[in-house]
């Protein structure tokens, strides 16, 4: 695997190429951030070492997992919020739906106006159990 190699641009000045890692390194980085987000310098100098790669390679390579874990779990977070503020939107308007029932399932005074009785058939569901004549 290359681990960054310095290259000359068309200037004469140094330039870093990206490192690419091999499939095990990856492997081995993401089993360690899966059990910790964040490595003490011990701990970075023994993977480092053991993965053949510069602690300086590995600090960064967390620095980068961490922000793409953040904007993932963020982004996660974000759904579940919509998700719970649809069906709180959802139940409301149900038990809103109900109140506004009362009136329609109660019975109804013979004495009433026009009015509310054109209200209520305003309500009126078709298909809502009514009798067929």
């Amino acid at each position: 695997p290359d681990q960054g190699s310095i290259l000359l641009d068309k200037d004469g000045k140094r330039k870093h190429t990206r490192p690419t890692f091999s499939g095990q390194q990856i492997f081995a980085l993401e089993k360690t951030f899966e059990q910790t987000k964040y490595l003490a310098g011990p701990e970075r100098a023994r993977l480092a070492y053991s993965l053949g790669m510069t602690e300086s390679q590995v600090k960064v390579w967390f620095q980068n997992r961490r922000t793409k874990w953040r904007k993932k779990h963020a982004a996660e977070m974000a759904t579940a919020k919509k998700k719970q503020d649809s069906e709180t939107e959802r139940l409301k308007g149900a038990s809103e739906n109900e109140e506004e029932d009362d009136d329609y399932n109660k019975p109804l005074d013979p004495n009433s106006d026009d009015e509310k009785i054109t209200q209520l058939l305003k309500k009126h569901k078709p298909g809502g159990g009514g009798l067929l004549l």
